[in-house]
């Protein structure tokens, strides 16, 4: 798991709550000399606002290690297992100390369970709120990323649909066809089929985030077809999958979109035939890999490819789409999505 650079914003809540703490458990302690105003009370105000000083600053730290560490909402449970164990952990370390080095030579006593159960008071408060304000931005960031993949997918559909037919008429003017072809015209049956299955997934995949890759693979090899009606074998489409990558998840069309970006932007002749790798690598990434022999004049774009792809996946995951190109390769590189990025 990438590690993330979680910062808190939380410099005002330190500068009131600290003070504030460390006066309400001088108090809760030394009431009676509250009541008097007397030296002691406001040496014990600055004593337990130095150890709250010490408490909060040192969990604030674990908070901020852990959720480094555990960065995905699904890690929430180990999370907060983990903080608990070493908040405690702290707490108690800091009580021995604060009992070896104060309250024994001072007082001649042993406080270190009076210590501790004091000191694990703010520790449970600054934690509950901590974790309250965590979730609610969490909240507040689902949605908003909710919102833009919205966006983004309705604008992919847009643009991947623009300018069909409803889609109810295509497909009875596609049974129309098919009935008028006839049955020993097995390539043009073929075709007109495959044809309906391209376009039937593309309404199936429309308000998903994402899709199992066995199945936009499916889709590829339809769409693979149609094109290789038009390119013969100048268009070389090679997969090399594992089950338990087909079993990831992908957003749905980006696979096409990476195909029909590459035959947009090459040749696919005889002399230079354009060869497509669609492979897996054991970083959990998806590679589609493309030789470069560009167009002189290209094709007109439908302006959703590669951006639409970085878009979508900055709001699913935080692994970024990799491209790279070089002299003779274009590479692209989308992230393999388990069932829970949905």
């Amino acid at each position: 798991m990438q590690e993330k650079d979680y910062k808190l914003n939380d410099g005002i809540w330190r500068v009131i709550g600290i003070p504030l703490m460390g006066l309400v458990i001088a108090l809760m302690i030394n009431f009676d000399e509250f009541l008097k105003l007397s030296r002691h009370f406001f040496l014990s105000v600055l004593f337990s606002t130095l150890l709250t000083l010490t408490f909060w600053e040192g969990n604030r730290y674990i908070i901020i290690w852990m959720r480094r560490i555990f960065p995905e909402y699904g890690q929430t449970g180990r999370r907060v297992a983990a903080q608990a164990v070493l908040a405690v952990t702290y707490v108690f370390l800091v009580s021995l100390l604060l009992d070896e080095l104060y309250y024994k030579p001072v007082y001649n006593v042993s406080a270190l369970a009076m210590a501790f159960r004091i000191s694990i008071v703010p520790t449970v408060i600054v934690y509950l709120v901590y974790e309250a304000v965590y979730f609610f931005d969490a909240w507040k960031m689902n949605v908003r990323k909710t919102e833009a993949l919205m966006r983004e997918n309705v604008q992919s559909q847009l643009e991947v649909l623009k300018n069909q037919l409803d889609p109810h008429f295509l497909f009875n003017s596609m049974n129309t066809l098919a009935a008028l072809i006839d049955d020993e015209n097995t390539a043009a049956q073929d075709y007109l089929e495959r044809l309906s299955d391209v376009y039937r997934y593309v309404l199936v995949s429309r308000n998903k985030n994402t899709v199992l890759l066995s199945e936009e693979t499916a889709f590829v090899d339809a769409y693979v077809y149609l094109n290789k009606i038009r390119f013969r074998e100048n268009l070389q489409v090679e997969k090399q999958l594992s089950t338990s990558a087909l079993a990831q998840h992908i957003t749905p069309l980006s696979l096409q979109m990476l195909i029909e970006n590459a035959i947009k932007h090459n040749v696919a002749s005889r002399e230079n035939p354009l060869q497509i790798v669609i492979r897996e690598e054991n970083n959990g990434y998806l590679v589609v890999e493309n030789n470069i022999s560009e167009k002189t004049i290209l094709e007109k774009s439908t302006r959703v490819g590669l951006q639409n792809i970085i878009n979508r996946y900055g709001l699913l995951t935080d692994r970024k789409v990799e491209i790279i190109r070089s002299e003779e390769r274009f590479t692209v590189k989308i992230p393999l999505l388990s069932p829970l990025a949905e």
